[in-house]
C-alpha cells in the first residue's frame, strides 16, 4: 500500500509505543509498594505469546485481503479463520505441548469442543478487535493521504499536459506545414487540419479525466502518427499493431503516449527502420511496447512529462502493478510496458 509520510520506520514505532503501553496494562502493576511486574505464571505467558502472534496474524495476513476491496463476506471469513486459528493454537499450546513437558494444562479434562470454542470466543476478541483498530487508523491516514495525493497529482499533471504535453516546436512546425499545404492547394491540408483538431481537442478535454477509454489513448496516439506522416511526407515510418480484447478498459490519460512521442522525436523516421509500436490488452493485463532506430537527435527527458513523470504517475496509478522496462542496445531503443489491469 502507498505509504506516503506514514513510512514503515514510523509504522513500527507506533508498534513500539503500543507494546509499552500493552506492557503498562497487563504485565506491570503499580500500587503502594511501587511498580512491579506481576505475577508471571505459566498460562499467563503462554497466553500472551499467542495473542502477539493472532495480533500479527490479523495485522499482516488477514486484514490486508479483506480490504482489498472490502467486502463483508471476505471479512466475516476473515473473522472466522483467525478465530479458528486463535483456538487451534491455544489448544496446541496448553493442552498439547504443555501437557506433555510440564504435565499441566488450561482446561478440565473433558471439555467439549463447542464449549471451548465459545470461551475461546471471549479471549480471541482482544487481539484481533485490537489488531484491527491499530491497522484501520493507519490505513485510514496512508488512504486520506493518498487521496490528498491523487487530487494534487491531476492537477498538477493537466497543467503539465497542457503547457507541455503537446510540444509548441511540434505545433509551430504543424501550422506552418498546413499553411503550405493550404496555399499550394494540396488534397493533404484537410486531413492535416483534422488530425491536429483531433489531437487539440483530446488534450484538452481528455486530460481532465482521471480516466479514459483505451480506444481513446489509441485514436490520440493513431493521429499523432498520421500527422508526423503528412508533416514529413513518409508514408510507413511506423508500424502499429494492435489487439485488444475488451472495449471497456479503462486508463489513464497519457499513459501510453509518451512513449510513442519519445521515439517520434528521437527515432529515426525512415522506410527503412521503422518505429514499431504493439499493444496487446485484454481485461487481465495490458502489454505496450515501442522499438525504434536511435536517430542523431539530442536527447532529453522522455516525452513531453518525462520519464520520471512517467514512472510517478504510474506507481500511483498502479502501485506493484506495473512494470517499466527501457533497454538501449544495438542503436535500437525499446520500452516495453506492462499494466497488470486486474
Amino acid at each position: 500500500m502507498y505509504k506516503g509520510s506514514l513510512s514503515l520506520r514510523k509504522e513500527l514505532l507506533i508498534h513500539l509505543v503500543f507494546w509499552l503501553i500493552w506492557i503498562y496494562y497487563t504485565i506491570l502493576i503499580v500500587d503502594n509498594n511501587g511498580l512491579y511486574i506481576g505475577n508471571m505464571h505459566l498460562f499467563f505467558i503462554t497466553g500472551n505469546i499467542i495473542y502477539i502472534l493472532i495480533f500479527y496474524a490479523n495485522y499482516l495476513f488477514v486484514l490486508p485481503r479483506v480490504f482489498r476491496p472490502f467486502r463483508w463476506q471476505k471479512a466475516l471469513l476473515g473473522f472466522v479463520i483467525i478465530f479458528l486459528f486463535f483456538s487451534f493454537s491455544r489448544y496446541l499450546t496448553e493442552e498439547v505441548i504443555m501437557l506433555h513437558f510440564f504435565d499441566k494444562r488450561n482446561y478440565l479434562p473433558g471439555t467439549g469442543i463447542l464449549y471451548y470454542l465459545y470461551d475461546n470466543l471471549f479471549y480471541s476478541s482482544k487481539p484481533i478487535i485490537l489488531s484491527t483498530v491499530l491497522w484501520s487508523i493507519i490505513f485510514l491516514v496512508r488512504t486520506l493521504e493518498y487521496n490528498q495525493l491523487i487530487l494534487e497529482e491531476n492537477k498538477n499533471t493537466e497543467i503539465k499536459f497542457l503547457k507541455a504535453q503537446i510540444n509548441p516546436h511540434f505545433v509551430f512546425n504543424t501550422l506552418n506545414n498546413i499553411y503550405s499545404m493550404v496555399y499550394f492547394q494540396s488534397d493533404k491540408s484537410l486531413p492535416a487540419i483534422e488530425k491536429l483538431s483531433q489531437i487539440m481537442q483530446f488534450t484538452t478535454y481528455e486530460a481532465q479525466k482521471e480516466k479514459i477509454m483505451l480506444s481513446g489513448e489509441i485514436s490520440y496516439i493513431e493521429a499523432y502518427i498520421e500527422l508526423e506522416a503528412l508533416r514529413h511526407q513518409e508514408s510507413s515510418f511506423a508500424e502499429l499493431h494492435i489487439e485488444t480484447e475488451s472495449d471497456t478498459i479503462e486508463i489513464p490519460p497519457y499513459i501510453l503516449s509518451p512513449l510513442v512521442e519519445n521515439a517520434l522525436k528521437h527515432g529515426l523516421m525512415s522506410d527503412q527502420h521503422p518505429i514499431r509500436i504493439e499493444l496487446t490488452a485484454d481485461k487481465q493485463k495490458l502489454t505496450f511496447r515501442v522499438e525504434n532506430q536511435i536517430g542523431t537527435q539530442k536527447k532529453d527527458k522522455l516525452g513531453g512529462i518525462g520519464l520520471e513523470n512517467l514512472k510517478k504517475r504510474l506507481e500511483i496509478h498502479y502501485p506493484k502493478m506495473h512494470s517499466l522496462q527501457i533497454t538501449d542496445e544495438n542503436n535500437r531503443f525499446t520500452a516495453k510496458l506492462e499494466i497488470d489491469l486486474k
